[in-house]
């Protein structure tokens, strides 16, 4: 397959990196395009695009993967990835990844995420996407979400219906990850103080008010697994939810579990 990789934090995050490596690795031909910078939290945002006139724009070269062409854009991960699937660095990929993320993006956080953002950008525009980001910790085992990642992809290209899969992986060696298993969206329950003083804003993170539910995204990565999520980008809420999966998850769990085994 062509996979488009790309990512929210700037296109020479080790993140990133680690996900084409791995995705070279699988023997897939990659073209990376993202953000000149970072732009976390920019969820599914493209900007004004065609009405800003010229985009900045420039090849970077990796010397880890030589022959993968690289391109720096002055754009958020979502309209890096339009550029990409319209044709502007060679054919449409049939696949995208996004990632890898320092920090788990679940629950909520799918839709502030700029990682998600990008994949469900994809799904919108008919191509299959993986969203894939890593607990945090002193140490990144980057190779282990970017090989959990890469694992996917021909999961995804079989699908009838382009999927958004949104991986959270724990930061292990990949050795140490337990199982792959399917994650509801953890609940918003977290507890947050704001304060305006002397022309300055200050958001704080205070914690949680309790343990998420055990079959959730963020319950599952505290347990040592990949916990995975089907999303679907956007559909009626009048809907039923029977008929806006974007797919069925069989077999993914086991597609999954081989890169860990």
């Amino acid at each position: 397959m062509r996979v488009l990789v790309t990512n929210d934090d700037g296109v020479e995050a080790e993140g990133v990196r680690a996900l084409a490596r791995a995705i070279v690795h699988a023997g897939h031909e990659v073209v990376v395009v993202a953000p000149s910078g970072e732009r976390s939290g920019s969820g599914a945002a493209i900007g004004r695009l065609h009405r800003s006139g010229p985009i900045r724009w420039q090849p970077v070269t990796w010397a880890d993967l030589p022959d993968t062409d690289v391109h720096s854009v002055d754009l958020p991960p979502a309209a890096a990835v339009y550029a990409g699937c319209l044709g502007a660095f060679g054919p449409a990929p049939d696949a995208v990844a996004s990632g890898v993320n320092p920090g788990l993006n679940y629950g909520h956080l799918v839709l502030h995420s700029g990682t998600v953002g990008a994949a469900l950008t994809a799904q919108v525009l008919g191509i299959p996407a993986v969203a894939v980001s890593l607990g945090w910790g002193e140490d990144e085992h980057w190779a282990t979400a970017a090989t959990i990642a890469a694992s996917a992809l021909p999961w995804l290209a079989d699908q009838d219906r382009p999927c958004a899969l949104n991986l959270n992986v724990p930061n292990v060696e990949l050795s140490a990850v337990g199982s792959a298993r399917q994650a509801r969206l953890t609940a918003f329950d977290e507890q947050w103080s704001g304060s305006a003083a002397r022309g300055e804003l200050v958001l704080e993170f205070e914690g949680r008010a309790r343990d998420p539910e055990p079959d959730t995204d963020l319950a599952i990565v505290r347990a040592g697994d990949v916990a995975f999520t089907l999303l679907s980008g956007i559909t009626e809420a009048s809907v039923a939810p029977a008929s806006t999966a974007p797919a069925s998850s069989d077999g993914l769990a086991e597609t999954l579990a081989q890169a860990v085994s």
